[in-house]
């Protein structure tokens, strides 16, 4: 596979689903739950016959792809795969295995009660590192998650939960929290924000030179219609990893849609 077939089988896909029904999860129109905060997952859903295709564009010419599908309306099942240096000159690199997700709501959303789900997300963000066995950040791993929607002038969504990473080729294996927010701006656009605690990630041998900081990451999703939408992310803003001088700008594209 040449470094731009994957750029041409992911806009492939998206055109042979312009027949099914399309969806939207971004805006103050949005049809669907969000199922990701940023890099965090929330107790959002796909409906049982939906399904997203994902593409993120990141750092080093990386790019990452991804399919979920609603196999029911509280059961999610995705895989994800991609590398480095898939954009540019430079000989590819790609990730050692594909990541897997599954996510189970366990309770639903109530007007007193946020959505609660539980699930295991194997898929990690930006470079991988093969000397500690890790990706650039972290994979969830093992996570519970709580969410809540509120209509606030729009929809506002709060999203708060607990994960452990299986990434631990650093030492550092510890618990983790993070905390996240998505507010629509008019019916076509949402601002999102995202804390990562990073306490699974401050040991000794952490990726480049940790501050302890934990992650600060900001996005932006459009939504464009036939279900297509289209993001902006700035992460790691407080600077956690020294390495890091003006924070990682990613590119994201989703494609929901119903089989």
């Amino acid at each position: 596979m040449t470094k731009r077939e994957p750029i041409f089988l992911f806009a492939f896909m998206m055109i042979l689903s312009g027949s099914s029904f399309a969806q939207s999860s971004a805006g103050g129109s949005a049809s669907v739950e969000p199922t990701m905060i940023i890099d965090k997952p929330t107790a959002g859903m796909l409906h049982r016959g939906s399904y997203s295709l994902n593409g993120n564009f990141f750092e080093q010419g990386g790019v990452l792809f991804g399919v979920s599908v609603g196999l029911l309306d509280r059961f999610n099942f995705g895989i994800s795969y991609g590398g480095t240096n898939i954009l540019g000159s430079d000989k590819p690199a790609m990730n050692p295995y594909p990541g897997v997700n599954v996510k189970l709501r366990i309770m639903e959303e109530s007007s007193i009660a946020p959505a609660l789900a539980l699930g295991f997300d194997w898929q990690g963000r930006g470079a991988y590192v093969e000397d500690l066995k890790r990706y650039t950040i972290k994979s969830p791993g093992f996570f519970v998650v709580l969410s809540q929607n509120f209509a606030l002038a729009g929809n506002l969504s709060l999203h708060g939960g607990l994960n452990v990473s299986t990434e631990g080729g650093d030492g550092d294996k510890d618990l983790n929290g993070f905390v996240g927010a998505e507010k629509s701006i008019g019916k076509d656009i949402s601002i999102l924000a995202e804390y990562d605690a990073g306490l699974n990630d401050n040991s000794a041998n952490a990726l480049g030179r940790n501050r302890g900081r934990g992650y600060f990451n900001m996005g932006l999703r459009w939504n464009w219609g036939r279900g297509l939408v289209l993001g902006m992310d700035l992460k790691d803003i407080f600077k956690n990893q020294q390495d890091i001088t003006v924070g990682n700008r990613t590119i994201q594209i989703e494609y929901v849609g119903n089989f």
